[in-house]
């Protein structure tokens, strides 16, 4: 075992989900009578926790039991469009099998619902290859905030600057760089014009390897 880790984001990380999100968001906006549009849900939508989605689109503040009732009812919705469409993004699995012959402990940091976290690994067979799991509910404050990778660094017994974080969306990148970790933009859902400033920018995981991860961490 080596003395780093890797955490991933999940959507746009592992699996691109972001299409399916967005055709639960049509359903679940639809029944509400939301207006919507493709620009708005790259601006509001991607890599944006749901109390944020939900204000934003709702047009006033989303809290409390409404906000858990109205994720519930959405989360549930892209779960019944997801769960047969579950595929890793191109080289993924080969990648994470070099992390671990290379000793380096790995972990999930996402802000969706545990249930989606579940859903997807359980798909890819991947749950017990990581040594800790965060979804929205282990956390109070969302990202841009670092917690949830904080926690992943403590949970996972290293330091934050001994991590480097996979990350697609500006906010998840803004709260790996918060927590005081290295970042590789992976370029599914956005340009690296749109991202905030990576050590290394990939399109998918043909292009890094355990070794590259090592030497990023070592600069």
């Amino acid at each position: 075992m080596n003395p780093f880790a890797v955490i991933f984001d999940m959507d746009g990380v592992i699996c691109h989900t972001n299409p399916y999100h967005a055709k639960a968001f049509e359903q679940f906006f639809d029944k509400y009578k939301i207006p919507y549009t493709e620009k708005e849900f790259e601006e509001h939508m991607y890599g944006k926790h749901n109390s944020y989605i939900m204000t934003h689109f709702f047009k006033r503040e989303i809290i409390g039991q409404e906000l858990k009732q109205l994720e519930e009812e959405k989360e549930a919705l892209f779960r019944k469009i997801y769960h047969q469409e579950v595929v890793p993004l191109p080289h993924y699995l080969p990648f994470l099998d070099d992390l671990k012959s290379a000793g380096f402990k790995t972990a999930v940091a996402t802000s969706a619902p545990l249930a989606n976290l579940k859903l997807i690994l359980d798909s890819l067979q991947i749950d017990a290859r990581m040594d800790s799991l965060m979804a929205s509910e282990d956390v109070s404050q969302h990202k841009p905030h670092p917690e949830v990778y904080l926690k992943s660094a403590e949970k996972l017994g290293v330091s934050p600057d001994a991590c480097v974080v996979f990350e697609d969306s500006f906010s998840g990148v803004t709260a790996a760089l918060n927590a005081g970790m290295k970042v590789v933009g992976v370029l599914s859902s956005h340009s690296r014009e749109e991202l905030p400033p990576c050590s290394l920018y990939i399109n998918d995981y043909r292009e890094i390897n355990a070794t590259r991860v090592l030497n990023l961490l070592q600069q």
